[in-house]
């Protein structure tokens, strides 16, 4: 009997792990492939909450430059003043808020009013030329220029215009006039620096503005910042009556 022990042979190592000890190149290159897969995954992740963001703040602005021109063509708008015929109430480059709502459901433009208009038809033949002046008489009023004291009449009633420009008198030109029902008359406080009814009185329509070509009631001044104020109905136009023959 042989009793020399019989040699154990070595057992084959698994192909797996052959295969890691044989390659370690191959364990490098897999690990890198992990991460990148990782990384990518990451940054995919944080392009998606980027732009979703982004896509939020599109949709904001998108909704509000909406927002602001529904309101600026159907609400309120702001204006800049171009000249110097309302000066003692506004300046040039004054922006004043227009309420383009003021005489849409049944309200018209009142006495001492101040108001955006297109001119086309009573103060130029050009389309979309837009005027700012104060409303002085209404349909059926008589404005007069001017009584012993020099001062502008309406229905009878003299008005202190404490608004005008000042040393400016309330008008050089003289004139004696009934405003049609749905016309308005219409000046400057800028008297002596403004174009404005008076100009125009040997013109087809006198002068006088159709109350459908009001595009709204100046009500603030917005812009510049130190110049902020309402502009409110002067009292001068409190006491006026109602022109001869009107009702209520």
């Amino acid at each position: 009997m042989d009793t020399e022990a019989a040699a154990v042979p070595e057992r084959d190592r698994s192909p797996d792990t052959a295969a890691e000890q044989a390659r370690p190149e191959e364990r490098s290159r897999s690990a890198v492939r992990s991460r990148s897969a990782v990384l990518r995954g990451r940054v995919a992740d944080t392009a998606a909450v980027v732009w979703a963001e982004w896509r939020r703040t599109i949709l904001l602005v998108a909704a509000a430059v909406a927002a602001l021109l529904l309101v600026s063509t159907f609400v309120a708008r702001p204006y800049q003043v171009p000249s110097r015929s309302m000066e003692g109430t506004l300046r040039v480059g004054d922006r004043v808020l227009v309420d383009k709502l003021a005489y849409r459901f049944g309200g018209t433009p009142r006495r001492g009013d101040v108001i955006v208009f297109d001119g086309e038809g009573s103060f130029t033949q050009q389309s979309g030329t837009d005027f700012v002046k104060r409303v002085i008489g209404v349909g059926g009023d008589r404005v007069t220029c001017c009584d012993a004291r020099g001062r502008l009449m309406v229905n009878g009633h003299p008005l202190d215009e404490t608004y005008l420009y000042p040393g400016d008198t309330p008008s050089q030109v003289r004139f004696d006039i009934v405003v049609p029902d749905g016309k308005l008359w219409v000046m400057g406080d800028h008297r002596a620096d403004s174009r404005d009814s008076r100009d125009h009185l040997g013109d087809p329509g006198g002068g006088n503005v159709p109350v459908d070509r009001v595009i709204g009631r100046a009500d603030a001044v917005a812009w510049p910042v130190g110049r902020w104020t309402r502009l409110r109905r002067p009292a001068a136009f409190a006491d006026v009556p109602a022109p001869a023959g009107a009702h209520g």
